[in-house]
């Protein structure tokens, strides 16, 4: 069974970025009929919060990327733990002691001398002595030791690579202070939940290849790795430094509708075009990652903004009925006024402004030049209430009393109505306007 994972940090909250990785899982694990689990990396104690672990989860529902379970990876301490005692065993696994002030010159030096700035591994020649008193002084981190030989594997983004491991220093996977670090328990969690497929951005492909090693060491299964180009911002501009006024939350509080972001998302960077998907299940099925590439990716914001417009169009009157009615429009009217207002909104908050002109009227936007003719028009404007010939009745009869027409005559009609140069048809508005201010 295809299981995936979305393993994010609760140390801050969710942004396009995240949502790539989660929304390519997902499909995924949802086209295959697999699973899709949720995992919190949460064994940094000082930097996760709860907060952020609500805010996480929040962000996924709204989306609608529901997962199959949960797993905290401060919940599985004790399973890192005998991890490492495996690793130790197998003589896979090495403690080793400079500060990172030593091991930054121990760089330095090497690009000096034009060498990769690989570990060199002098801890494996320390003796039990030497150790034990450099124990006294501080703490030790771990590292594993990898076989130095070519890692391959085929990405089923990237097509196949092969990484010299020679040419990667030994992961460090407990630091210090016993904090394991994200590979270990990464590892532990793909091997013991049984994880057949990660999808990841492209910056991951050398830790890739540890892992590699690692869940071999661990006796399991290496999943399908896949690695998505990173994105740029719509110049080809770095993204990282944006990302926090990117958050997901932020984009919700604007009014972007989840579908919106959802059919950009699944096809940004790929071979077919963006198009605005209506549901989950058709974004399941049109999702094919082989045709995603390697270039980084531009992602421009304001691209949402026309989906949502039109994502909120499409929406029936029945999944909209509820809303209508806690605005207060009444039931009678409501299928009129849904089809007048989804037109022309940008996003559903937009709504609440259409019923308001509707409900109490807009104050009238009169230029100087049309003061006498509004007036006019004010004296041959029907009682209400109003139909859908009332606007044609109107306009006919201020045309004949005045002589004007074309746009001559309906804008500054339509701004005496309505307090705005364009909007929806007039003869479908003019029925729904409860009051009027002209």
């Amino acid at each position: 069974m295809t299981v995936t994972r979305f393993a994010p940090s609760p140390t801050g909250f969710l942004h396009v970025g995240n949502l790539r990785t989660a929304l390519f899982n997902y499909l995924i694990a949802r086209k295959q009929g697999g699973q899709f689990i949720l995992r919190l990396d949460d064994t940094d104690p000082e930097r996760s919060t709860q907060e952020y672990a609500d805010g996480i989860q929040e962000d996924l529902e709204w989306l609608g990327l529901t997962w199959d379970r949960m797993e905290r990876q401060s919940d599985r301490l004790d399973r890192y733990n005998a991890a490492a005692d495996e690793l130790r065993a197998a003589g896979r696994f090495y403690e080793c002691f400079e500060t990172p002030v030593e091991l930054d010159l121990k760089r330095k030096k090497q690009l000096n001398m034009g060498k990769p700035p690989v570990y060199d591994r002098a801890a494996l020649s320390l003796s039990e002595a030497e150790k034990d008193a450099l124990r006294a002084e501080r703490s030790g981190h771990w590292r594993f030791k990898l076989d130095q030989e070519r890692i391959e594997w085929t990405d089923g983004i990237l097509g196949d690579l092969s990484i010299d491991a020679a040419s990667v220093s030994d992961p460090v996977l407990i630091r210090g202070d016993g904090q394991f670090l994200y590979t270990l328990a990464s590892v532990c969690d793909d091997v013991d939940f049984g994880i057949t497929h990660v999808v990841r951005g492209s910056d991951h492909v050398t830790n890739t290849a540890t892992q590699i090693q690692i869940i071999e060491a661990l006796g399991g299964t290496v999943p399908a790795f896949a690695h998505h180009s990173l994105l740029t911002g719509p110049q080809g501009e770095a993204l990282s430094k944006r990302l926090g006024t990117l958050a997901l939350r932020d984009l919700r509080a604007q009014g972007i509708e989840p579908m919106a972001l959802l059919s950009l998302m699944a096809r940004l960077g790929a071979n077919e075009p963006v198009e605005l998907r209506s549901s989950m299940e058709e974004l399941i099925e049109g999702f094919d990652l082989s045709q995603f590439g390697s270039a980084p990716t531009k992602f421009d914001v304001a691209d949402l903004g026309p989906m949502t417009a039109k994502a909120v169009a499409a929406l029936p009157y029945g999944e909209m009925e509820q809303t209508l009615a806690d605005l207060g429009v009444p039931a009678d009217i409501a299928p009129a006024f849904w089809e007048v207002a989804r037109e022309n909104v940008a996003t559903r908050a937009g709504i609440a402004d259409w019923w308001a002109l509707c409900r109490d009227g807009a104050e009238p936007l009169v230029d100087a030049e049309d003061a006498d003719f509004v007036a006019t028009a004010k004296d041959l404007l029907p009682a209400q209430p109003w139909d859908g010939d009332s606007w044609k009745s109107w306009t006919t009869a201020v045309k004949e009393a005045t002589g004007r027409k074309g746009r001559g005559l309906f804008m500054p009609l339509r701004k005496a109505l309505t307090g705005m140069e364009h909007g929806p048809d007039m003869s479908k508005l003019m029925p729904l306007l409860q009051k009027h201010r002209l």
